[in-house]
């Protein structure tokens, strides 16, 4: 499947259903993957105002921001994201979240 099409069938379930988290993250996570970083972070922004427990936006929102040169950004996406993460029980993405933050605020 072309990236065009993956997008378009991102968008169409989208329009069905507008806080659909799995295609709003696929959504950004395409728009990352075709260098779009305003876009993806604008895509990650609303999948976290929409679903404040989708873990893995925080992680991919902080890689984002990190590699736009937004370290201060990603910093606190991170702190978000372990937040998140502990509340959730997922013990592995707060590792990879806290690995990311102590190699950032160093």
């Amino acid at each position: 499947m072309s990236t065009t099409d993956k997008m378009a069938g991102l968008k169409e379930i989208l329009a069905l259903d507008p806080k659909n988290s799995f295609a709003r993250y696929g959504i950004a996570m395409e728009l990352v993957n075709r260098g779009e970083t305003t876009a993806a972070l604008a895509e990650f922004d609303t999948l976290l105002q929409n679903d404040p427990d989708y873990t893995a936006g925080y992680f991919m929102a902080a890689q984002t921001l990190s590699g736009a040169g937004h370290t201060a950004a990603a910093i606190e996406r991170l702190k978000a994201g372990i937040g998140c993460a502990a509340r959730s029980g997922n013990s592995h993405a707060l590792s990879e979240m806290q690995a990311m933050l102590d190699e950032l605020a160093r």
